[in-house]
């Protein structure tokens, strides 16, 4: 049995049966090398959002509600969005009339005693493939949808089928070919950096996906962003009352100059499509980001895509380049969930009147409800696309990018 079913039943399974062999042992080989040593050695000084709460609870648990805190999880039936109820944990991606001539591919999702599992069944006449695999960690807030992460030793793979918030519905995960059944993409270290606090990869490959489990840190944590607690800790544990702190044990991106803290977001907001120059989880916040990664090439596209690349189209809005101290944070609230869309117009606001825009003489002062909508609107990326048995599932973000565009809701 192989990790891969689809189709042309036989051959397609000999073939993938085939390249995950050969993976395997490329992999082992780079496995070996001696790659994340330094980093790993790093970690010792990290100590856990848990030891931040007693001082800072407030921000903690306003901040354990956030998407970004919610970016990874273990999996289990409180974290998963997709159902395992009779009727609805059944995908269905080929039906045909003539099982004989054609195959069906379906799959099935259940929770046993031992976990949560995916499982893809080929029949083709009497003959019948399936395979099975647990849900082991969980990638998305499910705002907009989760797609699942499966362990085979230290290997760390994506599993075929996502959920889609929109819908409530298991689809296949965007960019997997419809029509198979493909358990054999791997997960690199750059996505775990940018969906997880911390893993400890056992090779130097930028692509690997060998990993030790046990070192996984689900989330974004509060050192993600704050960098290693442990100093900090002690510290403030030892300094009796109201006593002068001895010095800054902890960073605190508010201090970061502009340039400093929009890095910090770009990590991962604006570097999806940024060559690694350095190690995932090699970032130091407060440290130039072009140290780490080499500079995005949509920042000089015509018509930049929208996922993942926020601070890019944000650096190129008239409100960014008159606005010296503009950054994320002026709009977003770190520690909280995020708001309705709309309610960020307050934001927009404090420096404009509703009365200057075009659109208020049409639509009067109720106007300065939602400037988002026309000024930031929602844009189908193709970065993530999913075709589901023939239906094409696209994702719409939203613009970073502020400015008019024609055609707006509100447009005179």
């Amino acid at each position: 049995m192989s990790r891969c079913l689809g189709p042309s039943l036989l051959g397609l399974t000999l073939g993938c049966l085939i390249l995950a062999q050969s993976a395997r042992h490329t992999r082992s080989a780079y496995a070996q090398s001696s790659g994340g040593q330094a980093i790993s050695a790093n970690r010792a000084k990290y100590v856990g959002d848990a030891a931040c709460l007693p001082c800072h609870r407030d921000q903690g648990l306003g901040y354990i509600q956030t998407s970004h805190h919610l970016s990874s999880m273990l999996a289990q039936k409180s974290t998963v969005s997709g159902s395992f109820a009779s009727g609805s944990n059944i995908l269905t991606i080929s039906n045909p009339l003539d099982s004989s001539q054609d195959p069906r591919l379906y799959f099935t999702m259940d929770a046993k005693a031992d976990g949560l599992y995916q499982t893809a069944v080929a029949e083709l006449g009497t003959k019948r493939l399936t395979h099975s695999e647990r849900f082991d960690i969980v990638i998305g807030s499910g705002v907009r949808g989760q797609t699942y992460l499966y362990w085979k030793g230290d290997e760390l793979f994506e599993l075929p089928l996502s959920y889609w918030t929109d819908g409530h519905r298991w689809i296949n995960s965007p960019g997997y070919k419809d029509g198979t059944a493909n358990f054999q993409r791997h997960v690199d270290s750059r996505c775990m950096e940018c969906h997880a606090s911390y893993i400890h990869a056992l090779s130097n490959d930028p692509q690997t996906n060998v990993y030790d489990p046990g070192s996984f840190v689900p989330g974004i944590g509060c050192e993600s962003c704050h960098g290693a607690g442990a100093d900090h800790v002690t510290q403030e544990t030892n300094r009796s009352g109201k006593s002068a702190r001895l010095g800054r044990s902890i960073l605190n991106p508010a201090r970061f100059s502009r340039d400093r803290r929009i890095d910090q977001c770009a990590l991962c907001h604006n570097g999806t499509a940024r060559e690694e120059l350095t190690p995932a989880f090699s970032y130091v916040s407060g440290e130039p980001l072009d140290n780490y990664l080499a500079p995005n090439p949509l920042d000089i596209a015509d018509h930049p895509d929208v996922h993942g690349n926020q601070v890019g189209l944000l650096k190129r809005s008239r409100c960014y380049l008159a606005s010296p101290e503009m950054s994320c944070s002026t709009c977003h609230e770190i520690h909280g969930p995020e708001r309705t869309a709309a309610s960020y117009s307050g934001r927009c606001l404090t420096c404009h009147t509703w009365q200057s825009c075009g659109a208020s003489k049409v639509q009067g002062e109720k106007i300065k409800g939602n400037c988002i909508d026309c000024h930031m609107p929602l844009q189908e990326t193709k970065a993530i696309v999913s075709v589901t048995a023939g239906d094409v599932v696209r994702a719409s973000i939203r613009t970073h990018w502020i400015k008019v565009y024609p055609g707006g809701p509100h447009t005179p």
